[in-house]
């Protein structure tokens, strides 16, 4: 079974929500949102970001790169602004 994304109220008022995997373990738990509708269009932003967002390593020594892992080399694309710089994009990576 897919993951899938629950709706909770935050200890402090409002929502946040919490995304599962299929077996029900905490993967991330979002900001905190002022109404349900409100966290439900963070739920729906979330899903379009998931499906096509790049992934940057911002940790220590990672300097922004973007990883592109290897079994979705093939399928990858990156889209680039001329002021952004990637140092370390792997090669053979389609850029638009």
């Amino acid at each position: 079974m897919a993951g899938h994304f629950e709706i909770v109220d935050a200890p402090d008022g409002g929502f946040r929500v919490r995304l599962l995997d299929g077996a029900g373990t905490l993967v991330a738990t979002s900001v905190k949102y002022p109404t349900k509708q409100a966290a439900v269009a963070g739920i729906s932003y979330t899903r379009e970001i998931a499906g096509t967002g790049l992934i940057r390593d911002m940790s220590r020594g990672g300097h922004g790169e973007i990883i592109i892992p290897k079994s979705r080399a093939a399928h990858a694309t990156a889209r680039f602004h001329s002021h952004t710089r990637f140092p370390a994009v792997e090669r053979g990576a389609r850029t638009l």
